[in-house]
């Protein structure tokens, strides 16, 4: 029999209470018999057998009974604990106080010298020895389950990161943990007076002793980072040495969340992707935000989306008067209203709207009905494959939907328009980003327009981390299935950023905006999607082409290797915000692009796909199709020329 076949039979199979009881009782005729040996000082010629057969009937009696009431046999023997230890003390003392109280009347009230009497001095004897027995047997049992049961267990090799007192207090939370047979291989520190000396018999290396001595050597090694108080920029340092060479990496609870001083293994994680971006989370100046956004109405479309959802739960923080809800997935909506349900404040309104915003109609009684304050533009179509194929739903979604909504916007004398973009509109290779940046350049021409009060404002990040366009949640199925993990080519990087992160600076950017701007967030390090690909598998705890294969498909259509946040011909400027700048981009008038999208709509309604892409081109010159179909059209333009 297998061992893991072994540990499924017996790990859960307990022995019967009844054998237990009859297992202790078999200890009480052993107890008995030893004390009145040790009365009687081994001398059998001086025992009286008859009567010791009366004085142990006599004695059963009461430990049956006693253990009857208390119930010591019904304890689970391997988890025994200090609570099963006192109830045995209360039924084994019940029963020898009551047999003492009972041969004492006996004999010195009733002056009866019968064979009930026990001698006082044996009925002691079998006191300490039965409890020591039934106390000391059952803990032994336990301590040899669990030896037993590690033998089978794969050890799981432990090196915790830090040597100082909450790498102690990991260590000793650790060796009390039974469910898994952890072995604590040593200490890793930077403090070089701690390296080479022993905490409690065990060893602290160096980082590059500890990696020449257990990573490539050590099956199931894990490493725990012990460090209070650890820094992003260290906790990347230190995840990337041992992910890289495939070591799963775990890090302890916040110090908030560990009770009486004291933290639980189950409360030990592996380190989350998010904290692998490479730089520190933005802060933002929330009392701004909150002085703007106080009692205001505030419409977001795409409320459903995993952004537009996150503005909205940022929103509730600030007590706005009401908050619209407007998109045309319903389920999402649903899930949404309901989260909200138990978490707004009293005083603010939610109200929830099933619309396309291409309904001008719909949107525009929405709109009048509430007069927004804020309107808040979420509702896009990302997925840049899927409108690579499908350039007719881009443009009536991502641009015909925006010039609608910023149309109404200026009608109903909102305050400010706020349009989340996207890095793919910058040198755009793809439908998907071309469409945004015409909804950029639209919205920020509508701030020329005389008479216009609104503020137009448009953010631009790159990917965040879980949203429905993300590959994180891609990666995350294909390792839940056994891989492979599918990257599209060995070289393309991406800016990321967490969706929380992207829309606190979302809502700080709509309320510095004075109108016109495209504000540009700092991104940090663009990151390579092998490596991240890479990473995620190990923090499952599965190795690279052993337990998931990685497979290169080849860019999809109009997929770059690269995305920029500042085209060719734009620069940028500072604001108050060290994180936030705003690109200087080329904004045309508002007649010119009223032309352009009557043009559009016209394409829309009686041109074909090539037709509709020729003229997204002919507005954004730097729009050059890439891995698509639409490349014959950048290749055309040039033998025109030509």
């Amino acid at each position: 029999m297998s061992q893991s076949l072994f540990l499924s039979k017996y790990s859960n199979t307990f022995l019967s209470r009844w054998l237990v009881f009859a297992f202790d009782l078999g200890i009480v005729i052993f107890s008995f018999s030893v004390a009145t040996l040790l009365r009687m000082n081994f001398r059998l010629i001086d025992i009286d057998f008859n009567a010791f057969k009366y004085h142990f009937l006599f004695l059963f009696i009461f430990r049956v009974l006693s253990f009857l009431y208390f119930q010591s046999y019904t304890g689970i023997i391997r988890h025994t604990s200090i609570e099963d230890a006192g109830i045995i003390l209360k039924a084994v003392f019940t029963g020898t106080f009551l047999a003492t109280m009972l041969s004492v009347v006996v004999r010195y009230y009733f002056g009866l010298d019968t064979l009930f009497y026990v001698p006082l001095s044996i009925l002691l004897i079998d006191f300490f020895i039965c409890l020591f027995l039934m106390v000391s047997l059952r803990f032994w049992v336990k301590s040899f389950y669990e030896s037993f049961i590690r033998e089978f267990r794969p050890s799981v090799g432990i090196l915790i990161y830090g040597a100082g007192y909450t790498g102690m207090l990991t260590k000793n939370v650790i060796q009390n943990d039974r469910s898994i047979n952890y072995s604590i291989l040593g200490f890793i520190d930077d403090n070089e007076s701690k390296i080479g000396k022993t905490i409690e018999g065990i060893r602290v290396y160096s980082l590059p002793e500890a990696m020449d001595k257990f990573v490539d050597k050590t099956d199931g090694l894990e490493v725990i980072m012990a460090i209070n108080k650890i820094s992003l920029k260290v906790k990347k340092r230190i995840s990337d040495v041992f992910l890289d060479r495939g070591v799963v990496v775990k890090i302890l609870p916040p110090v908030e969340k560990w009770v009486g001083g004291e933290f639980a293994v189950n409360q030990i994680h592996n380190v989350k992707i998010e904290d692998l971006l490479g730089r520190d989370v933005i802060q933002m100046n929330n009392k701004q935000v909150g002085e703007q956004l106080f009692s205001k109405t505030i419409l977001v479309t795409g409320a459903a989306g995993s952004i537009g959802s996150e503005i909205v739960r940022q929103l509730v923080a600030y007590l706005p008067a009401s908050i619209i809800l407007v998109d045309q997935a319903e389920s999402g909506l649903f899930d949404l209203e309901f989260e909200l349900s138990s978490s707004i404040p009293i005083n603010t309104k939610l109200s929830v709207y099933v619309a396309d915003v291409t309904d001008q109609k719909r949107m525009s009684r929405i709109i009048s009905a509430h007069k927004p304050n804020f309107i808040f533009h979420a509702a896009a179509y990302k997925h840049v494959p899927l409108m690579e194929s499908n350039p007719y739903e881009a443009v009536r979604i991502n641009v015909l939907g925006t010039k609608i909504l910023s149309e109404l916007a200026a009608e109903n004398h909102v305050e400010r328009f706020v349009m989340v973009s996207t890095d793919k509109a910058v040198n755009p290779t793809n439908v998907m980003g071309a469409t945004k940046r015409l909804a950029e350049m639209y919205t920020q021409s509508m701030n020329h327009l005389e008479g216009v009060s609104t503020k137009f404002i448009a953010t631009r990040f790159g990917n965040v981390l879980g949203s429905s366009g993300s590959v994180i949640p891609l990666f995350k199925k294909q390792i839940e299935r056994g891989g492979p993990v599918t990257v599209t080519h060995p070289d393309i990087t991406r800016y990321f950023m967490t969706i929380p992160e992207a829309c606190e600076l979302v809502l700080e950017a709509a309320t510095m905006g004075n109108g016109g701007e495209v504000f540009v967030f700092d991104m940090g390090e663009s990151v390579k999607i092998i490596d991240l690909a890479k990473k995620m598998i190990t923090l499952s705890g599965l190795r690279v082409d052993r337990d998931i294969e990685i497979k290169y498909t080849g860019l999809r259509p109009g997929e770059k290797l690269y995305e920029e946040l500042l085209n060719n011909n734009e620069n940028t400027l500072p604001t108050h915000h060290p994180k936030i700048l705003i690109a200087k981009v080329n904004t045309p008038s508002y007649s010119y692009m009223e032309i352009q999208s009557h043009e559009l709509e016209h394409i829309l309604e009686h041109g074909t796909s090539n037709q509709l892409v020729a003229k997204i081109k002919d507005i954004i010159p730097e729009y050059k199709s890439n891995n698509s179909i639409f490349e014959q059209l950048d290749k055309a333009a040039i033998r025109s020329k030509g």
